[in-house]
Parts: C-alpha cells; structure tokens; sequence
C-alpha cells in the first residue's frame, strides 16, 4: 500500500464575504471542489459560527478537505489533503473562483513519504501566492474604458 499524499494548504484572501457565511454556499464549493480533483464525497459536516463564519469538513475516500472562513476579513484557509490519483490544484481552481478570491497564498506539501523513521517523511515541494487571472478587455471595453472585471 502506498502512503505518498499531498497536503494542500490555501490561504484565500480578498473573498466574497457573503459567501463565506454561507454554509450552504461553503458546501457547494467544497463539493465541487472535491468532484473536480477526482475525488469521492464519503461525508459532509459543517458548522456556522454566530456571528459569523463557518468552518467544516468534506470527508473524501481519499482523505479531505477542510475550511474555516473568517468572513469580516474575506477570508478562508482551506486544506485539501489526498492520496491516489486526486489532483488537489484542481480543487484549489475551482475554490478560487467559488469564493471569488482576489489573491491566494498556496503551499504544497508531500507527505508519507518514508515511513521508516531514518528519513523525512514530510517535504514541502512548493509556495507560492497567485491572483486569478483577469479577463481581457474586449473591444466594447476598449472604447468605453470599462474595467472588464465589472462584468
């Protein structure tokens, strides 16, 4: 049995504050999110937070995926943690335009990697902070000089 995972850790800023209160809102992401990794949806528990926030977990047959937003800073941290032939960065795409982020800050970490206590079994493998990308103007933008993002 192979025990090699990746562990995804998402910061979301600039979200959609709404949204992030929403549970039901939270939930269609995160499923969608797990659907389009590749992922099977064995379980869904999630909480919201008076006055606001919710936080809870998506249990995937290859493990999870997690959220805790803080809606008054447009916020979530999300872990999206699998094993097998899950995509994690597939569920990241779609959370980042789900939650309407305007900035995410991803670190990719590889996990079970050696078992046998004489090595590392943990080795983060990348970090980096993206935005999402912006639509291009077309030429009615052009001419007005309307922010295509307004759309």
């Amino acid at each position: 049995m192979r025990t090699n995972s990746i562990h995804l850790l998402v910061e979301y800023f600039d979200c959609d504050r709404t949204l992030l209160d929403d549970v039901a809102q939270v939930e269609a992401a995160l499923c969608r999110a797990a659907d389009a990794a590749g992922a099977t949806v064995m379980d869904i528990a999630l909480h919201r937070f008076a006055p606001q926030g919710v936080s809870g977990v998506v249990v995937i047959a290859e493990s999870h995926l997690s959220i805790h937003t803080w809606p008054e800073y447009g916020y979530a941290a999300v872990d999206v943690y699998t094993c097998g032939e899950c995509d994690p960065l597939l569920a990241h795409e779609v959370l980042l335009a789900a939650l309407r982020a305007g900035r995410a800050e991803l670190m990719t970490v590889e996990r079970g990697l050696d078992l046998s206590g004489r090595g590392h079994a943990m080795k983060v493998t990348r970090h980096r902070s993206e935005r999402p990308p912006q639509p291009a103007p077309d030429d009615d933008d052009v001419a007005t000089g309307a922010d295509p993002r307004a759309r």
